[in-house]
Order: C-alpha cells, then sequence, then structure tokens
C-alpha cells in the first residue's frame, strides 16, 4: 500500500531530477543548448509521426562532471560515438514501437563508463521531453475547474463574474480568418463564444454547458476530440521518456487544463450521440421500420483510458417482433444494473454510463406513460 509519505517522497525525487537536469542544461553553453534542441527537435517529430527510424548526433564536447575530482568541466566528445541512430531504414515485422527503441538505446548510453556520452543521453533525453512539452503542444488559456460530486478529476470550468473579458480580442480568445487580401492583410479575429472561451483551448470545443453543439457537425465534434486525444499522448510521451518531467510546471499546467476539457467534452459528445440514437429509433418507429430487431452502440466516455467507447445493446433480437417502449425500458435496466457492478470502470465512469442509460430509459418510458393513456 502507497502511504502520502511514500507519495511525496517520490514527488520529491523527481522535483530533484527535474531540477538537476535543468540546471545541468542551463550549465551549457548556448551554441550547445541550441544544439540539443534543433536534434530533439527532429526525434520528437519523428516518434509524433512514428516514423521507424531516427537518427541523431551528439555535441563534440559538453560541459559534465569530471570522473575523479567531480568538477564541472568541458569533455570531448569521441567521434565514433557522435552520431546514433535506431530503427531501420526498412519497417520490420514485429519491430517494437520506435519510442520504445528510442528509450532503450538513451538508457544504454546514460550507462555508458564514458562521463561525457552518459551526460549527453540524459540531456538529450531532457531536450526531447522539454520540446514535447514546450513547444509541440498550443499554450493555452489559464483555467480554473471544478470537480463534480464525488469526482477526482476538476472537469466543470468555473467562470469568473469578475472578468469582463479583453477590450481588443486576443487571438487566443478568438479564430483569425482571412478577409480574402493578399499577403496576411485582412486578417479577421472571430471570437470563440463565450462557453468555449472558459476552457483551457477554446478552438477544440465542441459543447456548451448544456450540452449544445456550438459548432457545424458531430464529425467535427470527434475531431477536436482527436485532436485533444493527440495532446494528451504527446503528454504523456513526453513523462514516459523522462519520468521527472511531471514535476515541470508546464506539463502540470498544460496537464490540467487538457484533462479537465477532453473528460468534459468527451462526456457531452457520448451524450449527444445517445440523444441522436433516441431521435433515429423514435423516427423509425414511427416509419415502422423497427420490426426486424434493434441494436444500439451507447457510446461513453472512459476517464481513466481517456477515450470514447462503446457498450453493445440488444434491444429486441432479430425477427419480425413489432416494437415496444417497453423493450428499450427492460434492456437499459438490465444493463444499468451490470455496469453498477461492474469494477473494471471507475466510479467517475460508472455514473457517467448510470446517466446516459437514465437518459435512454426516460425517452421510452415517457412514450409508455403516453401509449398508456
Amino acid at each position: 500500500m502507497m502511504t502520502n509519505n511514500t507519495i511525496g517522497s517520490s514527488a520529491s525525487y523527481l522535483r530533484e531530477d527535474f531540477e538537476r537536469m535543468q540546471a545541468l542544461f542551463q550549465a551549457q553553453p548556448t551554441i550547445t543548448q541550441r544544439f540539443f534542441e534543433a536534434q530533439a527537435g527532429q526525434l520528437a517529430n519523428g516518434l509524433i509521426n512514428d516514423n521507424h527510424h531516427l537518427h541523431f548526433q551528439l555535441p563534440n564536447q559538453v560541459i559534465c562532471k569530471t570522473p575523479f575530482a567531480g568538477d564541472m568541466a568541458t569533455v570531448l566528445i569521441p567521434d565514433q560515438h557522435r552520431e546514433q541512430s535506431v530503427g531501420g531504414r526498412l519497417p520490420i515485422l514485429g519491430q517494437r514501437p520506435t519510442r520504445e527503441l528510442l528509450k532503450q538505446k538513451l538508457n544504454e548510453l546514460e550507462q555508458s563508463p564514458d562521463q561525457a556520452i552518459s551526460t549527453c543521453a540524459g540531456l538529450m533525453r531532457h531536450a526531447i521531453a522539454t520540446h514535447m512539452i514546450h513547444q509541440m503542444l498550443p499554450e493555452g488559456r489559464a483555467v480554473n475547474y471544478q470537480a463534480l460530486e464525488g469526482e477526482q478529476i476538476p472537469t466543470i470550468p468555473i467562470k469568473n463574474e469578475d472578468d469582463a473579458g479583453p477590450a481588443i480580442t486576443s487571438e487566443k480568445d478568438a479564430i483569425s480568418e482571412q478577409e480574402g487580401l493578399a499577403d496576411g492583410q485582412g486578417r479577421l479575429l472571430v471570437p470563440y463564444v463565450s462557453a468555449a472561451q472558459r476552457f483551457f483551448l477554446p478552438q477544440w470545443v465542441a459543447f456548451d454547458d448544456k450540452d449544445t453543439l456550438i459548432i457545424g457537425s458531430t464529425g467535427e465534434a470527434e475531431a477536436f476530440q482527436a485532436s485533444m486525444t493527440r495532446y494528451v499522448e504527446i503528454l504523456h510521451g513526453a513523462s514516459s521518456l523522462a519520468p521527472y518531467m511531471v514535476a515541470s510546471e508546464e506539463y502540470q499546467r498544460k496537464r490540467y487544463g487538457i484533462l479537465g476539457q477532453i473528460i468534459n467534452q468527451g462526456r457531452a459528445l457520448a451524450r449527444h450521440k445517445t440523444r441522436q440514437i433516441i431521435q433515429s429509433i423514435q423516427q423509425r418507429v414511427r416509419k415502422g421500420t423497427l420490426n426486424r430487431g434493434l441494436s444500439i452502440s451507447l457510446s461513453f466516455y472512459d476517464d481513466q483510458e481517456l477515450k470514447l467507447s462503446t457498450i453493445e445493446m440488444e434491444i429486441i433480437p432479430a425477427g419480425r417482433i413489432i416494437f415496444n417502449p417497453v423493450f428499450v425500458v427492460r434492456a437499459t435496466r438490465l444493463e444499468s444494473a451490470k455496469v453498477a457492478q461492474d469494477t473494471r470502470l471507475d466510479p467517475s465512469t460508472r455514473k457517467h454510463i448510470l446517466d446516459e442509460l437514465a437518459m435512454l430509459e426516460q425517452a421510452f418510458s415517457n412514450q409508455l406513460i403516453q401509449k398508456a393513456r
């Protein structure tokens, strides 16, 4: 069992590692820092694009502790060790992911008896993770979320009543559009709706606080969700490569901002899809095309896996059975009982699914009441 003292101790070690690597990187000459940053940018792009082959160079010298005295000094890197690569020129069936190969390569270099090579590997790891967090991810707005009752992750944006907004719209608060003029002139800043501006990245907000779709289509909402998922993957990729990066204030700021938004919008998208299912069933009932069975895929957002998933539900077995709303009510109640006992899901995800099932049940319970009248 992990105690609070253990967690605090782990966080302290990570903070120390982060500060140590940050100080070591800052101790390098400016030209060496730029060298690492250039190599890190290429490697980070290769990782994100899942390239099967990566090539990088170590600098010709680095400032590190000397083996015996322990003083900081400039040490040369042997020429034969400067060129490094992982993966192959051609993809190989069954080859491990390139990110795993790069981690293995950096681990091997860090274990080198040559202090300069070992230091270079650590600095390269630090530079890649820093580039991923600082350069590859949009900056985002300053936000504050609150958690729903019984939940741990804050997902509901808090509206600041004292914030009347800027007198002149900034680019973070608006979509930049072209008015058809040449060489970048005629840019028009179109403000995001107020609901979107309460989130970390308003350009990826598809639903307001009433689950109203504020963009063109469900397809766009799914694309926004995919963009946020990629954002999270880049953050996790950085911390996987250099675990101490979780102690970075920038990492924590971006993680807090994107987690609240992706879960909030993911749940809203799932509820939107559920409403579409309800409408589709009702339309088919009116047209008399639901007499050959009915199965649905109920979308929900898993806030542990951070992705949309589905529950497959058979409402009416295949065959010539006349539709009756009671079939939907019965199926949702059975599914609710299963979900309530499914310990594979965390409590907040279970509650989210049960709310959707209740929405589905309510829609057709109302039809039963109307039919009885």
